[in-house]
């Protein structure tokens, strides 16, 4: 089994150790900056571009981090990388150049973002991308179905579920996903602690991670019930080295 103990080891920068998009923003490179100065890992989100780049963004709307209308997937990657993130000087980057600017300084755990009949090749792209990076990344997902591709195209690559829910009908879905090859998941803290979670760190001893950690309660609650946080809006203790 693929040695994971790295992805407990530092806490988790949600989108990148941004301010809460005051000036620096999330899923930027200068958020990545801040999250790699302070040695925390980076967690970010990609979709697929127009002409199918993997791109850093979260929202499949542009209106909320670019004040333009329209969705990712009407724009190309070069489109994207002319708007600007929050009025800065930030443009969203492709996995590529991301991958090229964090050069394995620190971790990366990427949630793959799916949009049904616009992500054809989205984990075929990240794991071609990642099969050639020296650094520690993994990816994840909310999206069963790209999850279900991860067997055919990951090979080494760590794969996680990421997920939510207490009721019977959501656990049961989480442990379907458990046949297809997972080795950590991530999981809401406002949903912790449920046996779905309790059963992959017992009986698996599969890592997991939380998000979005954004107070101490949530902190107390991550650590105990899981192994790492992923955080936002303020700044943990320091990262191993």
């Amino acid at each position: 089994m693929t040695d994971l103990s790295w992805l407990a080891a530092r806490p988790i920068a949600h989108r990148g150790y941004h301010d809460v998009n005051k000036t620096v923003w999330e899923n930027t490179l200068s958020a990545f900056d801040r999250a790699i100065e302070r040695g925390y890992s980076i967690e970010c989100d990609v979709h697929l571009s127009s002409d199918g780049i993997p791109v850093v963004f979260h929202d499949d709307d542009l209106k909320r981090l670019t004040g333009t209308e329209g969705y990712i997937w009407q724009r190309t990657a070069t489109e994207m990388a002319a708007v600007r993130i929050g009025g800065t000087a930030d443009h969203a980057p492709t996995l590529q150049e991301t991958l090229g600017h964090v050069a394995g300084r620190v971790p990366l755990v990427i949630e793959l973002k799916g949009i049904p009949g616009k992500d054809d090749g989205l984990v075929e792209k990240v794991c071609t991308l990642l099969r050639n990076y020296r650094g520690k990344a993994a990816i994840m997902s909310f999206d069963h179905w790209l999850i279900r591709q991860f067997p055919a195209h990951a090979g080494n690559i760590p794969t996680g579920l990421t997920a939510y829910g207490t009721k019977d009908h959501e656990l049961e879905a989480h442990f379907s996903m458990l046949a297809h090859g997972i080795s950590f998941t991530s999981y809401s803290v406002s949903d912790l602690p449920n046996h779905f979670v309790g059963f992959v760190r017992e009986k698996l001893n599969m890592p997991v991670i939380t998000w979005t950690v954004r107070d101490q309660t949530a902190v107390d609650r991550t650590f105990a019930h899981a192994d790492q946080m992923t955080f936002e809006g303020f700044e943990p203790a320091p990262a191993v080295a």
